[in-house]
């Protein structure tokens, strides 16, 4: 980890916890909650209707994962579940925990989210959305140690250019975190989604320039997949199990 990224980690990890109250912690709770509720009913229903096998791989966060119809296809022979819902933010992400990791107790959880907060009037600072994300992560080793988790990067998506700095601030650090954190690992998509001179590959996105056409997908595949092979090895290894 370069002197840079542990500097914004340590700024980051030093925030009073007043400083982490957000516009969305002023937000109806009832409203913010009732959002949700179809999603999570349907997830009821599909765990009703096939029973999901504990200790697999859960996908939790955004429409950019919500969006992934074909994530347990193109993850083939790993377990995964899909259990992101769509307009989730970090806070949301924390709200719903109960439900989303609990009652699936997996081995390995794949985490895209920040993006909204980002996106959102009156975003919230890097520093405040990365805090969520690191009580997301922190929530998960305390009821489940051994558990590994992946956070995808925000995008750059060429929807909100005027907030790539922030996008970048972000994602350096949770890249921090993961490297100084036993069990995290960053996974860096963007290169996938931008041509050789660094511009977006518009092709690649849906006409409200932030959600992706199917060969997207097939880009998040190719970086994502070799390491979830790799974790999901490392969290079945003998001495993982111990």
């Amino acid at each position: 980890m370069n002197h840079l990224m542990f500097r914004l980690l340590c700024l980051a990890l030093c925030l009073a916890p007043s400083a982490l109250r957000s516009a969305e912690d002023s937000a109806d709770p009832a409203k913010r909650w009732a959002q949700y509720e179809p999603s999570f009913k349907a997830f009821a229903e599909q765990d009703a209707a096939r029973p999901p096998v504990k200790g697999g791989i859960l996908f939790v966060g955004s429409s950019i994962f919500r969006k992934w119809e074909t994530v347990a296809e193109q993850m083939a022979r790993l377990p995964v579940l899909n259990r992101a819902f769509g307009g989730s933010r970090t806070p949301d992400q924390l709200a719903r925990f109960d439900q989303l990791v609990p009652r699936y107790a997996p081995k390995v959880i794949v985490y895209y989210c920040g993006s909204n907060d980002l996106k959102a009037k009156n975003a919230d600072a890097p520093e405040v959305i990365f805090a969520r994300f690191r009580e997301f992560s922190e929530r998960v080793r305390t009821q489940f140690p051994a558990t590994r988790l992946i956070y995808v990067s925000s995008t750059r998506s060429p929807d909100r250019v005027e907030r790539w700095e922030q996008v970048d601030h972000y994602n350096a650090l949770v890249r921090a975190y993961c490297a100084a954190t036993p069990g995290r690992t960053f996974v860096d998509v963007n290169p996938a989604l931008v041509d050789a001179n660094g511009h977006p590959r518009l092709d690649l996105y849906l006409a409200d320039k932030l959600h992706f056409h199917p060969p997207a997908y097939v880009e998040f595949t190719k970086i994502i997949r070799p390491v979830l092979e790799r974790v999901w090895g490392e969290a079945n290894a003998p001495a993982a199990r111990r």
